[in-house]
């Protein structure tokens, strides 16, 4: 699934720093992307009451934001993770987050289920230096064509920067609205609103000779994870 902000686009590996099993992009060796025809949006009963569960806990009860709920994604165990199905790790997710938040106790949760339920690792506690430096409420840093390099981060939590695109250069080719920073949202912080730009980067600079002349893959991207190509 691709979101924005943030793309996912499966490609060669280069320069790989495992950061998180779920950030994908850039790393061979999955196989083909398999589409199913005339794909239903649920093939189980299950699947539609686990995407009613998330309806549940972000617009209803709001116990928690998208933000936090896609980081409870990615803090499932790896293997668990790479093995688990769609709608399986949304539901993970969401059984993680209402446990961590006190809607619901994890005994009770394995009474009601009948058996185990595995659990989203604990998150990582950050400070505001691992988020990034913030600009909230402050004029567009860049502008169209402004040539960008997506700074090198190591982060120990969310982030909406996939890692193929880490140290990268690329040219600004659309200032787009502002978004809440996930960086901190994804931990249940206080987060400024931040200029999110789309960025277009040669599949040669992300690849190197892997890559194929003229291709190029747009990227959407916070402010705060840029820096001036000079």
């Amino acid at each position: 699934m691709v979101d924005s902000p943030g793309a996912l686009v499966i490609g060669p590996a280069r320069e790989r720093r495992l950061e998180g099993i779920h950030d994908l992009g850039g790393m061979s060796g999955f196989g083909a992307v398999e589409v199913e025809r005339a794909e239903p949006v649920f093939h189980e009963h299950w699947e539609r009451r686990a995407f009613g569960l998330n309806t549940l806990g972000l617009a209803v009860l709001r116990a928690y934001n998208v933000h936090e709920y896609r980081h409870a994604v990615e803090r499932m165990e790896p293997a668990h993770y790479l093995a688990a199905s769609y709608y399986e790790r949304w539901f993970t997710a969401v059984a993680s987050l209402l446990v961590e938040k006190g809607v619901v106790t994890r005994e009770d949760l394995e009474r009601r289920a009948g058996g185990r339920v595995p659990l989203s690792r604990p998150a990582t506690s950050i400070t505001a230096t691992d988020a990034s430096a913030m600009r909230a409420e402050m004029p567009a840093r860049f502008t169209v064509g402004d040539g960008v390099r997506v700074r090198d981060m190591r982060t120990r939590g969310h982030t909406r920067a996939p890692r193929y695109v880490h140290g990268k250069r690329g040219v600004v080719v659309r200032v787009a609205p502002t978004f809440l920073l996930p960086d901190l949202a994804g931990h249940g912080r206080r987060a400024p609103h931040e200029w999110t730009y789309q960025v277009e980067f040669p599949a040669t600079e992300l690849w190197g000779a892997e890559g194929r002349h003229g291709d190029t893959v747009v990227v959407d991207l916070w402010e705060s994870y840029l820096e001036a190509d000079t």
